[in-house]
């Protein structure tokens, strides 16, 4: 096998344990709940606490890996973060559970950007499409397999086990990377901007903590405005501090490049929307339509089996169609199958709704390979590694927003209704909320050129050739 086809498979263990283990959590957080005496929206802190975790640490994963190799932060990650799920199954109440999913964010936040920046700087840009395809093929089995494995331990064992399906994958992926991994760190590597890191990491926590809190008086809510307020002002902090550096450890000026603010910006949007999902989707159908943890996990799993099946053509149809005309269509397509899983009742057959998962999740996941894809259509592979740190900050805030965001648009339709319990009417406005700010992603993506990207998705190559093929 080719070095574009072995690193990427190597890669995707880590995010098949992290794919994993969001998706068996997300079918487990009401049972989850129940045993630790809260209420399931109380969770989405657990949720946000491990995405936040990924946007504080991220930003320093390309200096790691600059400073002592990526091999050696892959596999130190993939420790951690095994470490990590051991503290969660030990949880007995909120405040642990949210801190052990916050430490496991740690290893997150290196083991999948470090391994992408391996992809990145061994794989020429002409096989990068194929290279991501190859990442995200296996990694999307997680995704598959997470929800029903999730839904049957929850329902005939105890949720707690869940976290130990990450050990044998972690141990895998530390065994393959020190096989097939190099080494790879920049000879010369700036210095760590500790200031602006502490800043960004304080800003970034505090907002997201600030938002994850508002409603159910998961915090008194002047504390919430205090963390909103303070994370606000720290972010200033740092984009005044970043401005006269010339290496900050987010380095903003990338956004300079068409093709990569594109895709920080309309992707962004586009994942607040589809980050709500995997928080609404499993709540809808065991508490609006009262499933069991395992029949709704085996419905669930139909968006990954989707997202899995579009990787196999995806390629095919950019270079018919180019970045641009796909990723116009996909916002709103996708943006639509967003809306209507809130048309769901719980006497909606379940082969219907299995059928607009499959086809959302095909759609979400075309649009993903696209912005993955052109975000490093037009950089230098020295600014790969920066790159890759804020496209992933911008990916994890988005998810986290998406949760916080699907949360609050949930609690305001009960609220609204009089009720401090959700009901299954609740998730409709809920699911419309996400899907508007989804679709906004249309006008980023509108503004690329219609050639944006051709050198990646190989479309200008197929323009020529049909046109030269015309006698």
């Amino acid at each position: 096998m080719r070095t574009s086809q072995i690193v990427p498979l190597v890669v995707a263990t880590a995010l098949f344990m992290e794919n994993t283990d969001s998706t068996v959590i997300a079918t487990a957080l009401p049972a989850i709940a129940r045993s630790l005496g809260e209420d399931p929206i109380a969770l989405k802190l657990a949720l946000t606490a491990y995405l936040v975790s990924l946007a504080i640490f991220i930003p320093i994963s390309g200096w790691m890996a600059d400073r002592f190799g990526a091999r050696t932060v892959f596999r130190i990650a993939l420790g951690v973060f095994m470490a990590g799920s051991l503290a969660c199954a030990a949880s007995n109440s909120l405040v642990g559970f949210v801190a052990a999913r916050f430490f496991q964010g740690v290893g997150g936040a290196m083991m999948v950007p470090v391994g992408r920046l391996v992809i990145l700087r061994s794989v020429p840009k002409s096989e990068l499409v194929s290279a991501l395809a190859y990442l995200t093929i296996p990694a999307l089995i997680g995704p598959i397999f997470g929800p029903p494995l999730g839904g049957f331990i929850t329902t005939y064992l105890d949720w707690r086990w869940i976290f130990f399906i990450n050990i044998p994958i972690g141990i895998a992926g530390i065994v393959l990377s020190t096989i097939y991994f190099e080494n790879i760190r920049e000879a010369e590597r700036p210095p760590l901007d500790v200031l602006g890191f502490l800043l960004s990491g304080l800003g970034l926590a505090t907002l997201m903590l600030g938002l994850a809190s508002t409603g159910r008086e998961l915090l008194p809510e002047g504390l919430s405005w205090i963390c909103l307020g303070a994370g606000c002002v720290f972010l200033t902090l740092y984009f005044r501090h970043s401005r006269g550096l010339a290496n900050p450890v987010i380095r903003l000026d990338l956004l300079r490049y068409p093709t990569f603010r594109a895709a920080v910006t309309g992707g962004s949007l586009f994942r607040i929307g589809t980050g709500a999902i995997p928080f609404l989707l499993p709540l809808m159908l065991q508490i609006g339509f009262g499933l069991d943890p395992l029949r709704s996990g085996l419905i669930t799993f139909a968006a990954a089996a989707g997202a899995l099946l579009i990787k196999i053509i995806g390629p095919r149809i950019l270079r018919a169609y180019g970045f641009r005309r796909v990723m116009l269509v996909n916002a709103l397509v996708a943006s639509a199958f967003l809306a209507v899983n809130g048309l769901f009742t719980a006497e909606t057959p379940h082969a219907v709704i299995i059928c607009v998962l499959l086809i959302g999740g095909c759609v979400r996941s075309l649009q993903f390979t696209c912005v993955n894809a052109i975000a490093y259509a037009e950089l230098e592979s020295r600014e790969m590694s920066a790159a890759t740190s804020l496209a992933s900050v911008a990916q994890q805030l988005s998810l986290s927003l998406g949760v916080s965001l699907g949360a609050l648009a949930l609690e305001g339709a009960a609220a609204l209704h009089g009720r401090t319990e959700i009901a299954a009417q609740d998730f409709a406005p809920a699911f419309l909320a996400v899907a508007l700010i989804s679709v906004m992603s249309f006008f980023p993506f509108r503004r690329l050129s219609p050639e944006a990207g051709a050198e990646v998705s190989g479309h200008r190559l197929v323009a020529a050739a049909s046109r030269n093929a015309i006698p």
